[in-house]
């Protein structure tokens, strides 16, 4: 089946799966109890703004869905930055942006700082063929997440000592209404990890890692082909992804058959 092409409303509904996503996964955070990561969101009109005060990336501190209508929201949103003594991202799709908005971005002390791809494409009924010496499997005990954290913890450069954290901070996504883990084997030895939200029909792919010494061996082709049977199984009418522009993972996303939906302009504060 052919994809459909990229109009303002299917840009709305694959930007509005990665809010849900991302609300999703920072809740599971936040519904620790005390919230000691100190996790908040904020809407401002229709536009999304994350915080977690413990983790000062931009992934966790980004506001998503801004767009002209929140144009006199701008001042209020970096106030709730700066009030916490964090920097922050905001991500403008092409869809919602405009030299108006743009320009009064960079009146308010914003710059563009980076680019980031939006990729899409369709589920598939087949079940995938998978090399005889790789396997996966969900995730869906204590057990198999606490491997899950070790390789998601290696494979995104930490070091080991750091799994607590990330046993941690993504426990609430075991078992968590719309969320699947999967757990790859090369050889029979835990080598890969991925991760899949469902919301709205579209399946999100929203986080993959892979131990160091294990990567240029198919496993995250493999998973990208799981996931999107997995999509077609759960009913999902597309699959997408976000990338770092021309990376590894991109290239992989487009040769199993996702194309770009666009290039995300990525902006955050001079100082």
């Amino acid at each position: 089946m052919l994809l459909p092409v990229i109009n303002e409303q299917l840009a709305e509904r694959i930007q509005q799966s990665e809010i849900d996503f991302i609300t999703s996964r920072i809740c599971s955070i936040s519904e620790r109890s005390g919230n000691p990561e100190g996790v908040e969101i904020k809407k401002f009109g229709s536009t999304t703004a994350f915080y977690i005060r413990t983790m000062p990336w931009g992934l966790f501190n980004s506001v998503k869905g801004f767009s002209q209508e929140d144009l006199g929201r701008l001042e209020e949103i970096i106030h709730f930055y700066r009030e916490r003594d964090r920097a922050f991202q905001l991500d403008l799709n092409p869809g919602t942006a405009s030299p108006m908005l743009c320009r009064h971005l960079a009146e308010n002390g914003l710059f563009q700082e980076s680019f980031h791809s939006v990729l899409y494409g369709r589920p598939r009924g087949d079940l995938p063929d998978l090399p005889r010496n790789i396997k996966i499997r969900l995730i869906d005990n204590q057990a198999d997440f606490d491997i899950y954290a070790g390789i998601h913890c290696v494979g995104t450069g930490m070091d080991l000592a750091h799994k607590h954290h990330f046993v941690n901070n993504n426990i609430g996504l075991l078992n968590r209404p719309g969320w699947k883990l999967f757990l790859t084997y090369w050889n029979d030895v835990p080598t890969a990890v991925a991760v899949m939200h469902v919301s709205g029909g579209i399946a999100s792919f929203t986080l993959a890692a892979t131990i160091p010494e294990c990567r240029r061996r198919g496993l995250q082709t493999a998973l990208l082909n799981w996931r999107m049977h997995e999509a077609y199984k759960a009913g999902c009418e597309l699959v997408v992804a976000q990338a770092r522009f021309g990376s590894s993972s991109q290239n992989n996303m487009e040769r199993v058959g996702m194309r770009m939906a666009w290039t995300r302009a990525v902006w955050a504060p001079l100082s």
